[in-house]
């Protein structure tokens, strides 16, 4: 298997989910937003807390422009 994609949410965003076998890392994107938001983790458990750090990276970001 060279990719698995599927998707999370947190608090209202979406972030895709993907595999590299070529890393052995799990990466993703938030999806429907103009700004590049990347999350990355060795574990599923990892990938899905850095996603939730970047979406509260993001929103305290957005509340101070």
């Amino acid at each position: 298997m060279d990719k698995l994609k599927q998707t999370m949410t947190y608090k209202g965003y979406v972030g895709s989910v993907e595999f590299s076998d070529a890393d052995g890392v799990f990466f993703g994107k938030v999806q429907g937003v103009r700004s590049l938001i990347s999350y990355e983790g060795e574990t599923r458990e990892a990938l899905q807390a850095d996603f939730r750090k970047a979406i509260d990276a993001y929103l305290e970001l957005c509340q101070e422009i």
